[in-house]
């Protein structure tokens, strides 16, 4: 049996709680690649009859975490190198796009703020906070993704950030936070001249990195 945290929330439908539960669990790794997920054990589970389930599977099939396989039902998707390499070179297009749109736009007060994130980063990947230093990169990169003021662009980079989430931990955990923390200061130090074309240059450089790494890691999977 599927052990879901599906919280009760009444701004949300019941197929959105549902999918709330299954994602995060992805995202977090209680449910890993290849994992199948039952609409009858999470009907059983909760009580609920097969159609909620049914469209919370399907937007996460839509979302790219479900994948439904022939005569085996839903499973939890997994990741080719194509699909990595996909990921990150929309991600290289979306942010470099972003931080070009973004370098007039950032307060002082923006950038500042990235670089107190930027060291909290750090500091949880020394202390072997993983998830919470993923969770402050994303941030991040949010800062000036969402000053760019490009609504669909940020919602989308959102969404693909969020499918990549449980393969970023892997990252992390094998020492790219380090790296990645370095390569913040220097788009920090671009922003600061507001220099748009060497900050997207290095958000793209970043985005490389973390191609580069991850399909390090799955090669050697």
């Amino acid at each position: 049996m599927l052990n879901l945290d599906i919280r009760i929330d009444t701004r949300t439908t019941l197929r959105e709680r549902i999918a709330d539960g299954i994602r995060n669990a992805i995202v977090n790794g209680t449910l890993p690649a290849g994992a199948r997920v039952a609409e009858p054990d999470l009907a059983e589970k909760f009580g609920i009859s097969r159609t909620p389930v049914r469209e919370a599977l399907r937007q996460l099939e839509a979302e790219g975490f479900i994948t439904v396989v022939p005569r085996k039902g839903a499973v939890v998707a997994s990741l080719s190198a194509k699909d990595i390499s996909e990921f990150y070179d929309l991600k290289m297009l979306l942010e470099g796009f972003a931080a070009r749109q973004a370098t007039s736009a950032l307060t002082d007060a923006d950038i500042d703020r990235m670089a107190e994130v930027n060291d909290a980063m750090l500091a949880a990947a020394m202390n072997e906070e993983w998830r919470k230093a993923i969770e402050l990169h994303n941030e991040f990169h949010d800062i000036f993704v969402t000053a760019s003021g490009n609504d669909r662009l940020a919602a989308l980079d959102r969404n693909l950030v969020m499918q990549f989430q449980r393969f970023r931990l892997i990252l992390a955990m094998h020492g790219s936070i380090e790296g990645s923390a370095r390569q913040h200061r220097e788009i920090i130090a671009a922003f600061r001249d507001r220099d748009a074309e060497l900050a997207e240059s290095l958000v793209r450089k970043n985005a490389a990195y973390g191609k580069k790494l991850l399909l390090k890691e799955l090669a050697a999977a």
